[in-house]
């Protein structure tokens, strides 16, 4: 009776396709691709949606299991292993293309440096300081009754009802008062 030569070459099963590929022999990496790259690829086309980007993938997986094809454990799944590479591939992929993302953004550098800085300059700095200590000083100058209740609830935060408590005053009196002071502030710093 003539046999018949087996189709993967006498590697019935990934464990000794796997002996075969570390001894050298190109079947065992042949058999292993054969058997595992449709799952592979089926995979990673479904995490990434492109065809292309899925083959570059898939190969990239397969170059990386038979790198590090010393390290795999005879009594493991060979598709699980390879599974776990294709998962660790397609994470690589994602941060890449979320950092080529973000770049997409940003400007040539020969523009970057015609980009205008929107930081006050020394003047400006100077011209707000001056506006706000005449500010304070407008503050100052209101009579105490107006003084408090602003003060209280634009600078400090307080709500009317708490200011009102503090001052011993009604809420009506505090927001009054709060309106008077904002009158006389405008007066004063537009005259």
């Amino acid at each position: 009776m003539v046999s018949t030569p087996e189709p993967d070459g006498g590697l019935a099963d990934d464990a000794a396709a796997v002996r075969s590929a570390l001894s050298g022999g190109q079947d065992g990496f042949r058999v292993l691709m054969q058997r595992h790259r449709e799952a592979i690829f089926r995979f990673v086309r479904g995490y990434v949606g492109e065809d292309s980007e899925a083959m570059d993938l898939t190969q990239d997986c397969f170059v990386a299991a038979f790198a590090a094809l010393h390290r795999y454990d005879l009594q493991r799944s060979f598709r699980s292993w390879l599974l776990r590479i294709a998962v660790n591939k397609c994470h690589d992929w994602n941060r890449r293309r979320t950092v080529r993302r973000f770049f997409t953004f940003a400007l040539p550098e020969e523009e970057a440096f015609r980009v205008p800085d929107t930081a006050p300059g020394p003047e400006e700095n100077l011209a707000s300081a001056m506006e706000v200590a005449r500010i304070n000083a407008a503050i100052a100058e209101l009579p105490a009754n107006l003084k408090e209740p602003l003060l209280l609830c634009a600078i400090e935060g307080f709500s009317q009802d708490e200011t009102a408590r503090v001052l011993g005053v009604s809420r009506k009196a505090v927001e009054t008062r709060i309106y008077r002071a904002r009158q006389k502030l405008s007066q004063v710093l537009q005259g």
